[in-house]
């Protein structure tokens, strides 16, 4: 009976899901359906769902699994009534002490990079709570694309495409995001950050003994504590006319892993990266003034061009964009002795930030994304 009914499940799926919208992925020795969907930024329990399966199938070498790759494979498993149900506990999902949450007046499309334990924390509610209010694995990892429910009633997150100009500016965030205030200075900045001014400005482009001007977005070290005057409201940001350009542009997986290839990165390592950061597209900006398919600051983009390039970017060009991004990637494999998950965190956090702060929460989530898609890509 349980057999006929995951046919029959799986038949309803095959007319609900568009091919566009999904992988056929063949099983291969050792995987299971749980190491299957963290490498795609799934959940067990929706590529069970998926497939008609239960989530303590075992799945065998040479079966073929099918995974939604958009969130248009996602809503098919709604339209046939079986995505993961809202707001309900199962026995993967921890329950809290409480109340249960409300359901939200919005949703919110994850975008690349996104962690429940980012966008719980820019919306004042609990991981176990959003979670639970998605019928998530609290460690789980997100898809990019997928609608989720902010429970209690809370605003949705900004966008990570977004462009900088819709910045709220109300502190560092998820990507590291603040808006420049009156009164505000370079140094006050580093020190409530714990880095030095000088590192603030690499990042960011700034020589480090300028003036800050209002309304210039910075990007700080993941998970350093709100600026002073983050509270206050933020003044309209300056989008700087700084390189590299986001152009609407997409890449495959083969333009990146051949670039890494190039100078001797990890080409795996190197792909998982920018699908975590940009889902490959070359048009996303973040909060922080990050932008293209590799998430380049403009300081960044400076930097490797002075020191690691040889040459002018063009910065319009995606493949320069992952140029410059592979580059750095390489620079930091060097300053960490080869060590890619040290790198790939300091990808995310900052070099001197990861050496004196260790590694936040959030970092170690990014981490953890980044090794389980570089199965999917080769690694």
């Amino acid at each position: 009976m349980r057999r006929l009914l995951g046919t029959t499940l799986f038949a309803l799926l095959a007319l609900a899901a568009p091919a566009s919208a999904e992988v056929a992925h063949t099983v291969a020795p050792g995987e299971s359906l749980w190491s299957i969907a963290a490498a795609n930024n799934l959940t067990t329990r929706t590529v069970a769902a998926y497939n008609g399966l239960a989530e303590t199938s075992t799945v065998v070498a040479g079966q073929t699994v099918r995974v939604p790759t958009t969130a248009e494979g996602y809503a098919a498993l709604q339209q046939a009534g079986m995505a993961p149900a809202p707001a309900t506990a199962t026995a993967t999902t921890p329950t809290t002490p409480t109340a249960a949450p409300t359901a939200a007046t919005g949703g919110y499309t994850v975008q690349a990079g996104d962690t429940l334990t980012a966008i719980a924390a820019a919306r004042g509610t609990t991981v176990a709570a959003l979670a639970a209010a998605n019928g998530l694995d609290p460690a789980g990892l997100l898809v990019a694309g997928r609608s989720l429910t902010i429970p209690g009633g809370a605003p949705a997150p900004a966008a990570a495409s977004a462009p900088a100009a819709t910045s709220s500016g109300s502190g560092p965030g998820p990507l590291g995001g603040y808006t420049v205030r009156p009164g505000d200075s370079l140094g006050q900045l580093a020190a409530g950050a714990g880095v030095p001014a000088a590192s603030i400005a690499a990042m960011n482009g700034l020589d480090p003994d300028g003036v800050l001007l209002v309304g210039t977005v910075l990007k700080l070290p993941t998970g350093a504590p709100a600026p002073p005057r983050s509270s206050q409201p933020a003044p309209a940001p300056i989008v700087p006319a700084a390189d590299p350009v986001p152009t609407a542009t997409r890449l495959g997986a083969s333009d990146i892993q051949s670039v890494a290839s190039t100078y001797g990165v990890s080409p795996s390592l190197a792909t998982a990266i920018a699908w975590q950061e940009s889902g490959f597209n070359n048009g996303v900006v973040s909060s922080a003034n990050a932008r293209g398919v590799m998430q380049v600051m403009p300081g960044t983009w400076d930097y490797v061009e002075r020191n690691l390039a040889g040459r002018t970017l063009d910065p319009a060009s995606a493949t320069d964009n992952v140029q410059a991004g592979v580059l750095f990637l390489r620079h930091l494999l060097q300053e960490t002795g080869g060590d890619e998950a040290t790198a790939a965190a300091a990808y995310y956090q900052g070099l001197q930030s990861v050496r004196d702060r260790g590694l936040y929460d959030d970092t170690q989530q990014y981490v953890a994304n980044v090794q389980a898609l570089r199965s999917r890509f080769g690694g």
